[in-house]
């Protein structure tokens, strides 16, 4: 072919424009990517974060549970962080008002049980989980409190018993990796009330919604919402079981908890 054939060939103009449109394509690919891809990917990686802490604050739940109905005298649980903070904090408190038919003189009494409870937390970029008075409870940034694992709040048979874990500590840790959560137990008591025609529950709380959704709940608890103090974080609930009176067991399990 003559020097002015190859210079007027259009082959070689082709394969420019095809080099160029696949350049293109490829940096789009690899701006959709940036764009779309590594907040997606960001994202999966947090979920699964969250998701870790959840079960392993299960885990901690149920073995704590164990020093608060005397089956372990203390239990240390791992807890992995990924940036956030576990610590005991917290002002939480539970408070039991009891009617008590008094047979002798036809009349009811009261009595009030009232103890602080505070928290075992984990706070991670306005996430929140922690173990409170034998249950996982967890505060996500849209929407209510919500409950991980129940309490341990039973009524059978007549009698209702209801636990108090008071934790004391005031240990914290943020940053990445393993910590250990270590509780002792302290000595327990049993406070215990008979023939009993009502019982009122006021829980103080961060969680103080998702308290009241599990009180509430017939096949636990059956209780009726009085009132909610948005202000104080307080739920008020109460339930009357006249004629047919119950016996209630309060259950005081006093824990320290250090973190390291």
């Amino acid at each position: 072919m003559k020097l002015t054939g190859i210079i007027r060939s259009e082959n070689a103009v082709s394969e420019v424009v095809d080099f160029s449109i696949i350049l293109g394509i490829m940096l789009l690919a690899v701006a959709v990517i940036g764009v779309a891809g590594f907040p997606l990917v960001e994202h999966m990686q947090e979920s699964g974060h969250a998701e870790n802490v959840r079960q392993s604050f299960m885990v901690l739940t149920a073995n704590i549970n164990k020093i608060v109905f005397g089956a372990a005298p203390s239990q240390s649980v791992e807890l992995k962080l990924y940036g956030g903070l576990v610590s005991v904090t917290g002002d939480s408190a539970i408070n039991v008002t009891l009617q008590v038919w008094n047979e002798s003189n036809s009349t009811n009494d009261y009595y009030t049980f009232e103890r602080q409870m505070r928290t075992i937390q984990n706070e991670y970029e306005d996430r929140f989980i922690c173990y409170e008075n034998t249950g996982a409870w967890a505060q996500y940034p849209l929407g209510d409190a919500i409950m991980v694992s129940r309490p341990k709040f039973v009524l059978h048979d007549g009698v209702l018993t209801i636990p108090a874990v008071m934790i004391s500590g005031s240990t914290g840790i943020s940053g990445v990796g393993l910590v250990r959560v270590t509780s002792d137990g302290g000595t327990a008591s049993v406070y215990s009330y008979y023939n009993v025609s009502q019982v009122d529950i006021t829980i103080k709380s961060k969680y103080y919604k998702a308290w009241e959704r599990y009180l509430e709940d017939t096949d636990d608890m059956g209780m009726q919402s009085m009132s909610l103090d948005y202000t104080n974080t307080t739920v008020h609930l109460q339930k009357v079981y006249s004629p047919d009176n119950i016996d209630v067991h309060v259950i005081y399990s006093p824990m320290s908890v250090t973190v390291d």
